[in-house]
């Protein structure tokens, strides 16, 4: 998909700066990309994977889950986690469209390209 499938749909700023904050810790894109590799996963596995404490792992999923990134569920003592591919896509589109707007309005301020 491009912009232009999508051109008049409104950028939701506030899940578009929750989902960012969300990635903008380098665990949590090491989570995400363990998800996108295995699919769904159960916590205790990301834990295997990845060199941090349970409670600091649940913490990072935490996250993930409040910003709308993945989806997960509880079963008893097992949390199972997955991608939200639909929250990604439209994350990835209103980060395009966003940064559009600014790459067009930077070209066409002469000042703001980084001339003196």
């Amino acid at each position: 998909m491009n912009d232009e499938s999508h051109p008049t749909e409104p950028i939701d700023q506030a899940a578009l700066i929750a989902r960012l904050g969300a990635l903008a810790h380098p665990a949590r894109l090491r989570i995400l990309e363990i998800l996108a590799r295995r699919g769904t996963c159960i916590c205790g596995e990301i834990v295997e994977v990845v060199p941090l404490a349970q409670s600091t792992v649940s913490q990072h999923l935490k996250v993930l889950k409040e910003a709308g990134l993945v989806r997960g569920t509880i079963d008893g003592r097992k949390s199972c986690y997955c991608l939200d591919s639909a929250a990604l896509e439209a994350t990835r589109r209103a980060l395009d469209r966003l940064l559009a707007g600014l790459v067009r309005a930077a070209s066409a301020n002469p000042e703001g390209r980084g001339e003196r």
